[in-house]
């Protein structure tokens, strides 16, 4: 684990205010990305597999103006490090894990704003039963679901939904492309706004001329049916992306929202932010409209004193070989293999996490990271950086980060949860506020409205899914596009 430096006494760039967006990261699981402080008195990981754990998150969170809670899931059990699941299920790196869809309903009954990016992933589940599901939460929600689109990374992944092999890196997004046409034109296309008139006296609920079947005939899906949902009140549900390798950003560009990116320093950062926006832009997108969330971990005391001591708290249950073993299977790289003080070399590469193995290798010609090194800083909240501090510092450390990566705010990982949450919000949060850097509150409406204003419910002309609304629909395009 290594500590973000705190900011000369300049601070952030003068006259900035972007205001700094934070979403919470969490999985369903025992360890997510601090490996060992499960085994911590004050942490309650633990508890996921009780639904009283998920709702008092959800209500800290809102509290503490979070945006959304972003859940991160795959199908992996894990099993490259050793050669086998052995060795992730001692330490509960990532395994076992929950459905993170279930949850959601429950969560969202005792919050009122906070929005839900939950992860599925496009190549293992066929586009209609998935898009029932979504615009099923969006509507239990009224609004509120967001969907981080992901394609896998890993062989035991693969295997377990009945592929050969792992598809090659970029196949799957090729693959990814097509699913999202098939969901768009299930979202978009298949009913329009006023088909369901709910019409007592004359005993009709919905007008069938306003609602079409979708035809999808591609290389990978078919489908052919109508939408089994009326319209939500996002209709696509609001599209997270994580993709930062080549590859990754070019379908990140064409799709997402909110773009989740990692890496250790600015310098790994703040090029792929520039090179997506510039992707978008070059795409007739609004390359400020896509928005950048960059993964950090806070520990925050009523004083540096106080924080450092959570610090060490902290540091008496680190285990940083269960850090090479999350690593070791994203990246599908055998870590236990390789000698601690060897440098991490980019063509030791596999058809696993690319970007994840950039952020440690090619990405910052400035720095050269060992195998003990990479262990050592991913201990503790993963492949971010870490801000260490009172309220002041680490807001300072937030501000400068944000300036240096042109990012729109945080995924916030955490040491232990959900107290490092509650720190966040008792802490951080206010003094944000007094610098005009975090909402005062939470905006009226959805969460794609939240994040881009009132009249923004769908998303706009110019996103590709537009394409997929019916030329008899014109209200809702129209609609869209305010």
């Amino acid at each position: 684990m290594t500590q973000t430096p705190a900011p000369d006494s300049t601070g952030p760039a003068a006259g900035s205010k972007k205001e700094i967006r934070v979403n919470a990261f969490a999985m369903a699981t025992p360890v997510h990305h601090s490996p060992g402080l499960w085994r911590h008195p004050e942490d309650r990981s633990l508890d996921y597999t009780t639904l009283g754990y998920w709702t008092d998150l959800a209500r800290t969170l809102e509290n503490g103006g979070f945006d959304a809670l972003f859940v991160a899931d795959s199908m992996a059990s894990n099993d490259v490090y050793g050669g086998s699941y052995h060795a992730a299920l001692k330490v509960g790196a990532q395994i076992p894990k929950l459905d993170p869809i279930v949850a959601v309903s429950a969560m969202a009954r005792v919050t009122r704003h906070l929005g839900f990016g939950i992860t599925s992933n496009a190549l293992y589940e066929p586009p209609y039963p998935f898009a029932r599901r979504m615009s099923t939460l969006d509507h239990l929600t009224k609004g509120r679901i967001g969907w981080n689109i992901v394609t896998g990374h890993t062989s035991s992944g693969s295997r377990a939904v009945g592929e050969k092999a792992l598809t090659p890196h970029d196949a799957r997004y090729d693959i990814a492309d097509e699913y999202l046409d098939a969901v768009y034109a299930l979202w978009e296309g298949s009913w329009d706004d006023d088909a369901a008139v709910r019409d007592r006296a004359n005993r009709v609920f919905a007008d069938p001329a306003k609602v079409r079947p979708i035809v999808h005939r591609g290389q990978h899906f078919q489908v052919e049916a109508i939408h089994l949902s009326e319209p939500s009140p996002q209709r696509t549900p609001v599209l997270f992306q994580a993709g930062a390798s080549t590859r990754g950003r070019a379908f990140a560009a064409r799709h997402a929202e909110c773009i989740f990116v990692s890496g250790p320093t600015p310098n790994v950062i703040a090029p792929v932010v520039a090179d997506t926006r510039a992707r978008a832009a070059a795409l007739g997108r609004d390359p400020k409209e896509i928005l950048f969330f960059s993964m950090a971990t806070t520990i925050v005391g009523a004083t540096e004193e106080e924080a450092r001591e959570k610090l060490e708290s902290y540091r008496r249950f680190l285990n940083p070989e269960a850090a090479l073993i999350l690593f070791s299977g994203w990246t599908g790289i055998d870590f236990s293999k390789h000698d601690l003080d060897a440098p991490i070399r980019f063509d030791d590469r596999s058809q696993g996490l690319v970007s994840a193995l950039e952020a440690f290798s090619i990405a910052d010609p400035n720095r050269v990271w060992t195998v003990r090194e990479l262990a050592e800083h991913n201990a503790i909240g993963g492949r971010g950086p870490v801000f260490i501090g009172s309220a002041t510092q680490v807001a300072d450390q937030i501000e400068a980060w944000v300036e240096a990566t042109d990012v729109d705010g945080l995924n916030l990982s955490y040491a232990v949860t959900p107290g490092g949450y509650a720190d966040f919000d008792a802490l951080v949060v206010p003094e944000l506020r007094r610098r005009g850097r975090f909402k005062a509150d939470y905006a009226a409406g959805t969460l794609r409205e939240k994040l881009y204003g009132p009249g923004r419910s769908r998303l706009p002309q110019s996103h590709p899914a537009a394409a997929f609304r019916p030329a008899a629909a014109p209200v809702a395009a129209a609609r869209a596009a305010v």
